[in-house]
């Protein structure tokens, strides 16, 4: 038996007891005559002591290195000098034998949380990252959430059924990872984006209700909220409207976080439409822990003395409560932000309604002070406001706007991650003009349904009609999203045709599909979480490679194995594939 307890399991009442312990040596302190190591695993930490009255053990002790892996006989006994810090910051252990498991090299990296390894060398190294408590905290966290998932699930009736990895490529969504076939020439499987198809073809043949935690795969750019294979909580219920799906999945979220973070969410989640989404806030995943909702002045101000606001196709602003001291200094901070690339506004405009009742704005050599008072009363702005205006072409203000109003968020303190405000977005449009292509796109996917009552418009009016969508977002974070499909044959042509497939192009995509729905497709529709975003939340970070054991890096590599990497020309012969020779410049 290579231990009778953890390194987090001793306590007070295992006094005198004698235990055996086996992990990783964190730390060696040798103070002369007495040696101390602390001893880690994935439990914890605890203090083992070598005293002089056994100097060759006390000798062995000095030569260990860290991460040696050791196992330890002795004697638990009270600590005179405690360590809050730990759960067994009470005791330690008298060692009384030592043995040797493993030596190690000098890790490239502290194994601590204050690590001096930086992101690329940890990626490289990431088994070792793995021993340090945040990490594994997180990927605990990550396993207590999928089994609460599947207790929730399994409680209302859903079956968890796998689908296959290795699919047919189809045209819509991000990009595929396409994968060749050895045994059918010059053919290629694709990797799923998500088990869609298949979770629709389930419900026609009977599973009712269907879930499945799923890697997923989408060969996209990434940021901090993507990777190339993540995981979802992919779900679909058959007989269903849009609201039974949201309160069956509301449900769930709150069952996560009454299980996993003890905070009850005794209220029904509000609900916001895609248009009041954009048109306050600027984005279609509010953070609504904080207000500050826009306010339009476009009408207000159109024939003002001041140029930029006559010629702006928006003119808009929010009001920032409290902050009528801000500094020079402090303003010009905010316009140099607005100004960034990735933001794209050309100025920052500012009323301040100081506290004793004047007002300073850098628009008043165009606007006396009675119409600065006006404009404040649309932001209900009072004494000690601060007023930031934006004007410009709508869709480009709107999201400089947004990005303002989370800049001025995080400035005051508004986005607490102890704080949790969920809301549904509904009625998204089901199409979304592209330019370079000069057609429309299905925004969600091809099988999502118009509303009933926008039915009319598909072929008069596609940019009006909206679809039987939604979006779960908590925090600003889109956490999943889903849809009422369609489920008729002559409604999915029609979708098809407006998408600019021919009948052709649609019978080889999705022939199969259209053929299930001829043999009675029963109504359903669907959501799909995105489970490591979800884990990212309730850890309270915002990158999800956190929350996954072996993460690619910005590059989509695994640094850690090499990969992507080259195969050899034996493997490329055998499938028939020939690489192309990048020309020199």
């Amino acid at each position: 038996m290579y231990r009778t307890h953890t390194c987090g399991e001793l306590r007070m009442e295992h006094l005198d007891q004698s235990v055996t312990l086996s992990g990783w040596v964190q730390k060696v302190r040798d103070l002369g005559g007495m040696t101390f190591i602390d001893l880690r695993d994935r439990y914890g930490i605890t203090q083992l002591v070598f005293n002089e009255e056994s100097k060759d053990l006390c000798e062995r002790a000095n030569e260990l290195g860290r991460e040696y892996v050791i196992q330890v006989k002795g004697k638990v006994a009270e600590r005179s000098s405690k360590n809050n810090k730990i759960e067994t910051g009470d005791i330690e252990i008298l060692a009384s034998e030592l043995t040797v498991l493993n030596s190690s090299e000098l890790p490239p990296f502290t194994i601590e949380e204050d690590t001096d390894g930086g992101d690329e060398l940890r990626m490289k190294y990431r088994y070792l990252d793995l021993r340090r408590s945040s990490v594994r905290d997180n990927l605990v966290l990550r396993h207590k959430m999928a089994f609460e998932v599947r207790n929730y699930l399994n409680s209302e009736n859903f079956i968890e059924t796998e689908t296959p990895v290795l699919i047919k490529s189809t045209p819509e969504g991000a990009r595929d990872f396409i994968v060749p076939s050895r045994m059918n020439d010059g053919q290629f499987y694709a990797l799923p984006q998500s088990p869609q198809v298949f979770k629709q073809l389930l419900m026609v043949g009977g599973f009712d209700r269907y879930f499945q935690i799923v890697k997923c795969f989408r060969d996209e750019d990434l940021r901090a909220d993507r990777q190339p294979e993540f995981t979802q909580i992919d779900c679909e219920m058959s007989y269903v409207e849009q609201d039974d799906v949201l309160n069956a999945f509301e449900g769930m979220t709150k069952h996560l976080f009454n299980k996993i973070k003890d905070v009850d969410l005794n209220f029904d989640f509000p609900r916001l439409t895609y248009a009041d989404a954009i048109k306050y806030y600027g984005s279609d995943k509010p953070d609504t822990r904080f207000e500050m909702k826009f306010v339009d002045l476009t009408e207000d101000v159109k024939d003002s003395e001041f140029k930029l606001f006559n010629s702006a196709e928006y003119v808009g602003g929010i009001c920032a409560e409290a902050c009528a001291s801000y500094s020079r200094k402090q303003l010009d901070q905010l316009t140099d932000f607005v100004k960034r690339p990735q933001i794209g506004a050309g100025g920052l405009i500012y009323i301040k309604f100081n506290a004793d009742g004047s007002i300073k704005s850098s628009i008043d050599k165009f606007f006396k002070p009675e119409e600065l008072m006006k404009l404040g009363e649309h932001f209900n702005a009072k004494a000690g406001d601060l007023v930031l205006i934006l004007a410009g072409g709508l869709d480009k203000t709107l999201n400089a706007l947004g990005a303002l109003r989370l800049e001025m968020g995080e400035r005051l303190g508004l986005r607490d991650n102890n704080t949790f405000s969920p809301l549904w977005v509904v009625d998204f449009p089901l199409l979304e003009w592209d330019e370079d292509s000069k057609r429309f796109h299905a925004m969600h996917h091809p099988f999502t349904s118009p509303k009933q009552e926008d039915l009319a418009l598909l072929e008069t009016n596609p940019g009006a009609v909206r679809a039987n969508a939604y979006d779960l977002v908590i925090n600003g974070v889109e956490i999943g999203g889903g849809s009422i499909r369609i489920f008729n044959d002559e409604l999915q042509q029609r979708m098809f045709k407006l998408l600019g497939f021919t009948e052709e192009e649609a019978e080889s995509q999705f022939g199969f599909l259209m053929n299930a729905f001829k043999y009675g497709a029963p109504p359903h529709g669907g959501v799909a979480f995105g489970f490591d975003r979800l884990v990212a939340l309730f850890a309270g970070i915002e990158s999800i490679r956190d929350v996954i054991a072996f993460p690619k890096n910005n590059s989509g590599r695994d640094v850690m194995i090499d990969s992507p990497s080259p195969v050899s020309v034996d493997q490329l012969n055998e499938l028939k594939i020939t690489l192309q020779t990048k020309e020199k410049e």
